[in-house]
Parts: structure tokens; sequence; C-alpha cells
């Protein structure tokens, strides 16, 4: 009998068309996870508590995220794309909607932050499946790159418009615009957004899997994957904790909250534009170590900026080569994780990664309180303390080896 030959491998325009559903509904998460931050005294006042409950909001995605990383993994891998970030869609959409129903009353919307934080694994953990089902190998780093936009365009989006969306329609009013807004998310996902292509993006050898908790021991056995998590754990806690204590680290210098908010910013806009750049230059040699290590090292100048700047033009500039090569890193390092961990599955590596940067987050975040100056309030010895694990970051990347990506044929 005739044997039917696999469909050659294919690239589809329409997985743009689901990449742009995907960051869609992937920022939106990071929106309403960091939505008080920058209005947290208003916020303290408008819910009759205070500022460290408010500051729970956000901190109870973290907690979340931990709690259900490995079930959000298995959902990912088990379910599918389309169905496991549909769920979280659904959960994003329909609590960020109830938050400005309940905005009035603290308990409830805590609740209901609660609610969006168990949809979030279920979106972001997914990152890498979306570029394994949808874009041939070449490409993957690329997309991976762009769906990791929207855990930067996320909090950019909610540090500039939740200030002027509070000072003109109260809280009740930017929670209720900002739920409306994750509604039209969800339903363009799953309006727009599909499993996978008629045919595969790369040859069956580049897309077989294993079962999820087969791949946990399998990538957990990985010396590359355990120098990737610590790397990991590193950098994410570093951009968390430096994120949430940004006013902290240069108002004993003389720095406004002002020029505090617009060198967040500036770092987030800079990691934007790195985080777009170096994937695209990476999938085109085929290589993730260099690119690592690179930013990784690139990185330490801007950190040290930030810490002794003396003048707020260089601390911009600091803060933007800071931003720039740490926020690269990321989606080059999902993708490598992918890539190493073969035949693992996809959402378990990208999960392992982010659950390791939730969990240094906490740590680093209470960290650069314990070690920040009595009087002063410097934060310069945390600052010190974080650079210090930058290099050990470096120390470890060189010691990774090279993607299997880099000997395989191109496709």
């Amino acid at each position: 009998m005739p044997t039917t030959e696999p469909a050659a491998p294919r690239s589809y325009a329409y997985r743009w068309i689901v990449l742009l559903a995907f960051i869609l509904i992937a920022g939106m998460t990071q929106v309403l996870w960091i939505t008080f931050a920058p209005v947290t005294s208003l916020a303290a006042v408008h819910f009759h508590t205070s500022s460290l409950n408010i500051g729970l909001l956000s901190m109870s995605f973290m907690i979340v995220y931990i709690l259900l990383v490995l079930p959000a993994a298995w959902a990912i891998d088990t379910w599918g794309f389309k169905t496991a970030v549909g769920v979280g869609a659904l959960l994003t959409g329909v609590f960020g909607l109830l938050r400005g129903v309940f905005a009035d009353r603290f308990g409830l919307v805590f609740a209901m932050q609660v609610g969006l934080a168990v949809g979030q694994p279920l979106v972001i953990g997914a990152t890498t499946k979306l570029a394994a089902c949808w874009f041939p190998p070449r490409e993957r780093a690329t997309a991976t790159g762009f769906g990791t936009l929207a855990l930067y365009l996320g909090p950019l989006t909610a540090m500039i418009l939740t200030p002027p969306l509070v000072a003109r329609h109260g809280i009740p009013g930017m929670l209720t615009i900002y739920g409306i807004a994750a509604v039209t998310a969800a339903v363009l996902f799953l309006v727009f957004a599909r499993d996978r292509p008629p045919t595969p993006a790369c040859p069956p050898e580049l897309e077989a899997r294993t079962l999820m908790f087969d791949g946990l021991k399998n990538i957990l056995r990985r010396r590359d994957f355990i120098l990737l998590l610590v790397i990991f754990f590193i950098g994410l806690g570093m951009f968390n904790a430096v994120s949430t204590w940004i006013e902290d680290i240069v108002r004993p210098r003389g720095f406004t909250p002002a020029q505090a908010g617009l060198l967040g910013g500036v770092m987030l806009i800079a990691g934007v534009i790195g985080a777009v750049a170096l994937p695209v230059w990476s999938d085109s040699v085929r290589r993730r170590r260099p690119f690592v290590i690179a930013a990784l090292t690139g990185l330490l100048p801007g950190l040290i900026g930030m810490t002794f700047a003396p003048s707020y033009w260089l601390l911009l500039v600091s803060g933007a080569v800071f931003g720039f090569f740490l926020l690269s890193a990321g989606p080059i390092g999902f993708q490598f994780g992918a890539e190493m961990t073969m035949p693992a599955p996809e959402g378990t590596s990208n999960s392992l990664l982010l659950v390791a940067g939730q969990v240094s987050g906490i740590i680093f975040i209470f960290g650069m309180d314990a070690l920040k100056a009595k009087v002063s309030g410097s934060m310069t010895l945390s600052l010190l303390v974080l650079a210090g694990l930058g290099v050990l970051s470096v120390v470890l990347a060189a010691l990774l080896r090279e993607s299997p990506i880099h000997d395989s044929p191109r496709h």
C-alpha cells in the first residue's frame, strides 16, 4: 500500500495575526498586574487601607504564579495553545471587568486580582508554545521576542496611562476602562487565534515533544538548563526589584518621583527596542549563547550608572543601557531554554524560567528593602549586590553550550 508522505513544512502569513492576538491579551495581563503601582498612595486613600496592602495587590500575581506554574504548564502542553490561553483570556476579561464593578470594595477587588493572577500563567507561559506551533525554527527567537514584548509593554502602558486615568476618572473609572480593554483583548484572541497551522511549521523531528511530567524530569537533569534557570533567577529578579524600588533608588540623590517615573519609562522603552532587535539578530545567525553573554555583560555598566549617576542625563542613559540589555536577554533566553530541552514541552521550560523570576522577585524586593540605609534611605549597597550577582550570571552564561539549532539544517 502507498504510504502518505507528511506535509512539507510551511510558514503561513496568518502566524503574525495569531501572534498579535496573543500579544494583546498577554499585555493586558501585565497592565492588570501592575495597575496600582503608579498610584499606590491614591489607591490607599480610596480603599481606606495601607500602602502595603496596595502592594499586595501586585504581589499576589507573583505568589499565585509560583503556586500554579506547574498546573499551567501541564495545561498549555496538554490542552494546546489556543485552549489554554483561551481559558486564561476568559479569566482576564471576566475578572478584569469585575474589578471595575466592585471598585469601591477592597476585599472584592483583591479577590478579583487573585482571579486575574490565576489566568496569567496560562497566558504568559505559552510564548514558546506559540513560537513552536506557528513559526519555523529560523524565526522562533523573533516570535518569542515579540511575544515577550507584552511583558514589557504592559507595565509601560500602565505606568503611562494609570495616573492620568485616575486624575480624570478616579480609581473606579480607571478600573472600569481597564476591564473593558481586557474583555476586548480576550474576545479578539478567542476570535482570531488558532491552535496550530493546517500543516506543520517545521519537520517532525523538530516538533515532537514528550509529555509534560516526563519532560519536567528530563529538563531538571539538563546541566545547561539548570544554569539558565539560575541566570533567569538573577535577571528577572533584578528587573522586578529595580522596577519596584525605582523611586527609592534615585530619591536619596535628590531626584523627584516624576524623574523616577521617566527613568522607569526610558528603561522599559529601551528594553522593548532590545527585545525586538537582538532576537532578530540571534535568529539570523542561528546562535543564542553569544547574545545571552553580551546582554548580561552589557547591563552591568547601566546598573552601575543607575547606582552612582550624579546627573539626571547620565541616570537616563544608564537606565536605557540597563533596560536594553537586560530585557533583550529574556526572549532569547526563553527560546534558548526551549531548544536545549527538546523534546520536553515548550510550556514547561517557559514556565519554569518565569517562576524562577517570580521567586527571586519576591526575595530581591524584600532584600533590597532590608539592605536600605536606615538614615539616608540609600540603596547603593543593594544595587552593588545586584551588580555582583550580574557578574555571576555572566560567568554562568559563559559555561552554557550553544543551542542545537546552530547545527541543525535550516528551515
